[in-house]
């Protein structure tokens, strides 16, 4: 790319081809037209929502079509990342990108899956399969916004620095405070061998129906976990863990949380990726650092008043709200109370009544914010 203004630089250009956007709403029609089918004839499968899957699958890919929606993401990427050391991504030119084109910086590196080049470039294969799974997961836990496409042929490695490059960020996945503390308390749970909280965050975050048998559950979730301390890493598997978390559904009735299907697929992905790295990678004790350090910092003051601040937020814009609220009550009240003939009188005590009412809420709200 030639600029009149300055030097030549070298660039990646990605293109949207003609017709590509129908194609697409052809293929989701078809999936959508599946999924209803088996939610329809096998009743079993109702649980597992696979209309919702489709629907969340389709957002993502959606979003995928329109390359400013991918240079915006890729932006709030560098953002999250810009005090991380290990792992990059491109720059964004953004006055040569548009819904059809992104334009971004040209990457050198190795592709992560030529490990003889790896080999033969001196890098540290084991070191870059723990920044890896560490990398993802402050990406998921820390920030909530990750790469949800990270196969081989997206990741490359700088052989000068040895930092991972990430590139293509058309399908990114965004889990709010709520997964992002299940994901934490679900990975320390096993690496604690605590199953009993494993499973309480499974009924917390409603996997789990609630009158199912927490303790039986937990006994499930043991069956999963015990059989892995004391195995070698090259043993343990993170998909094997996913895969074996699924078969018990049934018996326990468990639901799918289809916003939770990206970080699934994506952590196996990365997973897979960091094991031709390194055949003998600990999951659980590679990831320890990030979760550990992650539930510490919530548990302790810092994610007390960062809740206690976003709580506060949350009741000062539902207190702005509280007049206009009034107001549309009483004139709710006074035209209900036209209609039927009877005094008007009524609809502003009732109005008060609703404001005070209101206010009692929020403080009770704050109260038990400020007591936790």
């Amino acid at each position: 790319m030639t600029s009149s203004a300055g030097p030549t630089h070298k660039v990646a250009v990605k293109l949207l081809r003609p017709g590509v956007a129908h194609r697409f709403m052809a293929d989701i029609e078809s999936y959508y037209a599946g999924a209803r089918l088996a939610e329809k004839v096998v009743r079993s499968t109702r649980r597992l929502k696979p209309t919702e899957i489709v629907a969340t699958l389709d957002h993502s890919a959606r979003l995928e079509l329109d390359l400013r929606l991918e240079a915006a993401s890729i932006s709030e990427f560098a953002e999250n990342i810009q005090n991380d050391e290990g792992f990059v991504i491109p720059e964004i030119h953004w006055e040569h990108t548009a819904q059809n084109v992104l334009t971004t910086s040209w990457i050198e590196g190795i592709p992560i899956r030529d490990l003889s080049a790896l080999d033969a470039a001196g890098l540290d294969r084991k070191a870059l399969a723990t920044n890896l799974l560490q990398s993802f997961l402050k990406h998921a836990i820390r920030d909530g916004f990750f790469h949800a496409d990270m196969h081989p042929g997206n990741l490359f490695v700088d052989p000068k620095t040895a930092a991972i490059v990430a590139v293509d960020f058309g399908i990114m996945g965004r889990i709010n405070k709520a997964e992002r503390r299940f994901l934490a308390d679900i990975l320390y749970g096993f690496i604690s061998r605590d199953y009993h909280m494993v499973a309480r965050r499974h009924f917390d975050i409603g996997y789990v129906p609630a009158d199912q048998s927490i303790d039986d559950f937990a006994l499930a979730i043991r069956s999963i976990g015990e059989p892995l301390h004391g195995r070698k890493a090259s043993e343990i598997s993170m998909a094997k863990v996913l895969g074996q978390l699924f078969s018990i559904t049934d018996l326990f009735d468990m639901q799918t949380r289809p916003e939770l299907v990206l970080l699934q697929k994506s952590m196996v992905l990365v997973e897979g990726v960091a094991r031709a790295l390194d055949p003998d990678l600990n999951i659980w004790t590679t990831a320890e650092p990030v979760v550990g350090d992650w539930l510490r910092r919530e548990e302790g003051p810092i994610g007390k008043i960062e809740d206690l601040q976003r709580t506060l937020e949350i009741v000062t814009d539902t207190a702005r709200r509280v007049p206009d609220l009034v107001r549309q009550a009483e004139t709710v009240m006074r035209d209900y109370h036209r209609q039927k003939r009877v005094t008007p009188a009524l609809a502003p005590w009732m109005g008060t009544t609703l404001f005070w009412g209101l206010m009692v809420l929020l403080v009770a709200l704050i109260w038990r914010v400020v007591t936790v």
